[in-house]
């Protein structure tokens, strides 16, 4: 019978959790997952990880950053993975911010679709336009943009790292 302490190799996290062994070197340096080594010095996960690593990847794809993963999961008991019921706790706090991302994401569609539609091809009319470059005294970024679509964010990180494995489809 499995149990959630087995021990996995990162190959077997790697293909079960889609991560790359290099994101998970990178996880565990962040203190986002946890190993221990054999005597040969070789990484070995607790099957738990898994759910930690979905749990990661969850959060990633609703816009937090890693730091932000970072903090959530430290609020958890330490070496376990997330349950439903942390989930549903740490995901309340999220809401109002993916509500703000939706709503900038469809002013930011709804724009795309009336300047792209419109056809005049005017920079006199256009509202994106940026003449003498005057959102730079705005401050740094895309200025014209939803502010919710303007948040910083970590400096991306090699493919490797920041991109799930993709399996061939042969």
């Amino acid at each position: 019978m499995l149990q959630a302490t087995d021990l996995l190799t990162v190959g077997q996290v790697s293909e079960r959790s889609g991560f790359a062994p290099s994101a998970l070197r990178y996880y565990e340096r962040m203190g986002l997952v946890s190993a221990t080594r054999t005597s040969g010095g070789q990484r070995r996960y607790e099957r738990n990880v898994l759910r930690r690593l979905a749990f990661v990847r969850a959060a990633r794809n609703v816009g937090l950053s890693l730091d932000e993963v970072a903090a959530a999961l430290a609020t958890l008991p330490g070496g376990r993975a997330p349950n439903r019921g942390d989930w549903a706790r740490l995901s309340r706090g999220w809401r109002g911010r993916l509500d703000e991302q939706i709503r900038a994401l469809t002013a930011l569609r709804d724009g795309l679709n009336s300047c792209i539609g419109c056809g005049c091809l005017s920079l006199r009319t256009c509202g994106i336009q940026n003449p003498a470059d005057v959102a730079a005294g705005e401050g740094p970024g895309a200025r014209y943009l939803p502010a919710p679509l303007r948040r910083s964010v970590e400096p991306r990180t090699p493919r490797s790292v920041a991109e799930p494995r993709r399996r061939s489809s042969s």
